[in-house]
């Protein structure tokens, strides 16, 4: 057998640079909505298991995992080695510590504590930092930079621009992050938690970072195509239906609906969370119009009224492109879902900090994946 490059020693380069098929795995971000997406991962976790006949950890499984806000953290624990049933019990059993009310000043102070946020993040992904060998696979993460007004894509991979020092250069390499740090950065949502400082010069002020989801990419799925197959990033992964296929899960969608007698009532804050949020839901759309486009899609998703799945357009030959996802839409559920929602709970399940509704967002996730994934959606073709 020829001698392994002396790069590829390790898993994650292993998976980075190796020849072969390439699997990507994209996490949406959504608060406790991330049970949804820990759902139709377990799922996939056991078509797996069954397949190969063995436990085989999806960090090992796929060469590329990376995520947004709630996928950030979901994103860390797989590429750490962590099992689906592992996320399951740290949602159920973790997620209220993070969410718990306390006394705060509306529109001056964030919703929740970010102490306890911080703590948790530091339970799954400990004082590691981003070139620790225990990442056995690809890891990216979105945040967003607001001192410099710049989204950061930032990953494990050793061939980034800013990977190592840089002679003569202040800079802190990226190598050195701590993983802890990076995730709190992608899960500060604004007017929930409050930002997080990383220190990126020496001797000078630290970056300011919020939520990745406030970037374009709150669906990770399109800006990590771009990073494998971009020559600026160094991977440069094989594009083509047998060499790449893409899987993109997200935490429910919804139609975000404002009524104009209500606006009289609307303070400009609240006024203003929810234009964002709509523009974040607007980005969402485009990224996965545009992987439905530039992809084969196997679940195709609506769009909306105008284009539907574009199934009907020329392109999707770059990769294979897979979109698990539920609709928190009372006729999507009525027809997808074996038990009743109630209104109250339609409303909570909307809601990305109510940690109470974490169990029926995991059984609706869990019996979408049963109808949704297949085993040749995820490279058990054979």
């Amino acid at each position: 057998m020829p001698e392994v490059p002396a790069e590829l020693h390790s898993k994650r380069d292993q998976h980075l640079f190796g020849p072969g098929p390439k699997r990507l795995l994209a996490l949406d971000g959504g608060g406790v909505r991330g049970a949804i997406s820990v759902a139709f991962l377990e799922h996939i976790e056991h078509l797996v298991w069954e397949r190969k006949g063995r436990e085989i950890r999806l960090g090992d499984w796929f060469d590329l995992i990376g995520g947004t806000s709630t996928g950030a953290i979901i994103a860390g624990a797989l590429a750490l080695g962590h099992t689906t049933r592992e996320l399951e019990q740290f949602y159920r059993q973790r997620a209220h510590l993070v969410f718990r009310s306390s006394l705060r000043i509306p529109g001056l102070q964030a919703r929740f504590n970010a102490k306890a946020l911080s703590a948790e993040i530091e339970r799954v992904v400990g004082d590691k930092t981003l070139d620790d060998p225990e990442l056995i696979t690809g890891f990216a993460l979105m945040a967003k930079r607001m001192d410099t007004g710049s989204p950061w894509l930032i990953s494990n991979n050793p061939r980034a621009p800013y990977w190592d020092a840089r002679p003569g250069r202040t800079a802190i390499p990226n190598r050195k992050y701590r993983l802890a740090n990076l995730v709190r950065a992608s899960t500060a949502a604004p007017f929930y938690f409050d930002p997080e400082l990383i220190s990126i010069h020496e001797n000078e002020p630290s970056g300011l970072f919020i939520d990745g989801g406030v970037t374009p990419y709150n669906d990770p799925g399109l800006i990590l195509f771009l990073m494998v197959t971009l020559k600026a990033y160094g991977i440069c992964w094989s594009l083509g239906l047998k060499n790449l296929t893409i899987v993109s899960i997200g935490t429910g969608s919804y139609r975000r609906r404002v009524k104009p007698e209500h606006l009289g009532f609307m303070q400009p804050i609240s006024l203003a969370y929810q234009a964002l949020s709509s523009l974040i839901d607007d980005t969402q759309s485009q990224s996965l119009m545009l992987m439905q486009l530039l992809g084969k899609s196997l679940v195709p998703w609506s769009i909306n009224r105008e284009v539907g799945t574009l199934a009907g357009e020329k392109g999707g030959r770059l990769f294979k492109f897979v979109r698990y996802d539920v609709r928190l839409e009372r006729d999507w559920l009525d027809a997808n879902y074996e038990g009743t929602i109630s209104d109250e709970e339609l409303v909570a399940l909307r809601e990305m900090s109510r940690p109470e509704i974490i169990p029926l967002a995991y059984e609706i996730g869990r019996q979408a994946a049963k109808k949704q994934v297949r085993p040749e959606h995820i490279g058990l073709d054979t």
